[in-house]
C-alpha cells in the first residue's frame, strides 16, 4: 500500500486554486489537534462558478494524477461553501462572506492556544483579501432580532419601513 503525502496534496490543491484565481489560499497543519485530518486547505472564491471550478479541478487532479479519490464531498448544492475530504486533508472552498463569518483559521488557533501553522505560497503572501460590495449591501438592508424560546433561537426578519 502506498503512503499518501498529505502535505504534498495540500500544496497541489493550493497550486490548483491559485491557477483558478482562488484568493487567500492557506494550508493549516492540524496534525495532533484533530483525528479528522492532518491539513486544512482554506480557499476563498468569489462566485459559485469559481467554487465549482476549483473543486472540480482539485478532484480531477487528485484522482487521476495521485490516485486519491475524495472520501466525502459536502456542499454539492451550496453556492457559498464546498468541502472536499480526502482522508488526511480537508479542502474548504468558501465565498468571502462565509469565510469571514466562520473564520476557521481563528478556531484552530484558539484550540491550540498557539498560532496554527500556516503555509502560504509566494503568490498569496502579499495579496490582500478582496472585499465585495454585495456583503455591504446585505448588511445595510437586513435588520433582524433574536428571540430565545427554550433551547431554540429564532431569527426573524423585520420589514423595511419606507
Amino acid at each position: 500500500m502506498v503512503k499518501i503525502d498529505f502535505l504534498e496534496l495540500a500544496k497541489q490543491a493550493q497550486k490548483i486554486a491559485e491557477d483558478k484565481k482562488g484568493e487567500n489560499v492557506i494550508i493549516i497543519d492540524v496534525t495532533g489537534q484533530t483525528a479528522i485530518a492532518n491539513y486544512f486547505v482554506i480557499i476563498t472564491a468569489v462566485s459559485a462558478p469559481q467554487i465549482n471550478a476549483i473543486s472540480n479541478e482539485i478532484e480531477k487532479s487528485f484522482k487521476y494524477d495521485f490516485g486519491v479519490p475524495p472520501v466525502r464531498r459536502e456542499g454539492s448544492s451550496a453556492q457559498t461553501w464546498k468541502v472536499l475530504d480526502f482522508g488526511g486533508i480537508l479542502i474548504h472552498i468558501m465565498h468571502p462572506d462565509v469565510r469571514m463569518r466562520y473564520n476557521l483559521e481563528k478556531i484552530w488557533q484558539a484550540y491550540d492556544n498557539q498560532p496554527a501553522e500556516k503555509v502560504k505560497s509566494e503568490k498569496t503572501a502579499n495579496k490582500a483579501p478582496r472585499k465585495t460590495k454585495r456583503s455591504v449591501k446585505k448588511t445595510a438592508k437586513k435588520t433582524s432580532f433574536k428571540k430565545k424560546t427554550g433551547k431554540t433561537t429564532v431569527f426573524k426578519k423585520t420589514a423595511k419601513k419606507k
